[in-house]
């Protein structure tokens, strides 16, 4: 079943990127002071806070017939808790997954599931129109299919002796 994703026009991707980088930044620190103040390592705990805050989706785009086409592995993520954000150049990708145990029968002997955030920007190569873009969620492959503003493309500009 295919079910359409809302898709939110904005005029900045800045405010989320901040807020990702400050939420990072503060877990890094965290694992800073909890391994005891090491220098040397801050790389190191600015992954491992990657690692435990986001979750990056894969994803594939291609140009075709006057659209882009992006498509994101989003398997297990509701439609209702996904979160779309468009500029000219750039598309954002938001959602939080929650994973939980239901009922207690049996024995759970493991789980590789995990609960957190995803979030994905990618800048565009070409404009899109932010008004013509929609978003389709099925069988946990996210499609966004976003028109290309019309005079994005590349320009040839006559040189002219002085």
């Amino acid at each position: 079943m295919t079910e359409n994703v809302p898709v939110r026009k904005t005029s900045s991707i800045l405010d989320e990127w901040t807020s990702m980088q400050d939420r990072l930044m503060r877990r890094a620190y965290d694992i800073f002071e909890r391994n005891g103040y090491p220098f040397g390592q801050d790389l190191e705990h600015w992954f491992q806070a990657e690692q435990e805050l986001l979750w990056k989706p894969p994803i594939e785009l291609q140009e075709t017939d006057g659209k882009l086409v992006m498509e994101a592995a989003v398997s297990g993520v509701d439609p209702k808790d996904m979160n779309i954000e468009v500029t000219p150049d750039d598309i954002i990708l938001k959602a939080e997954t929650h994973h939980q145990h239901h009922g207690k029968q049996g024995t759970l002997h493991m789980c590789e599931f995990e609960s957190g955030s995803m979030f994905r920007s990618i800048h565009l190569p070409r404009k899109i129109n932010p008004d013509k873009v929609k978003a389709e969620l099925k069988n946990g492959l996210l499609r966004v299919t976003a028109e290309i503003a019309e005079g994005s493309g590349p320009k040839n500009i006559k040189t002219e002796a002085a």
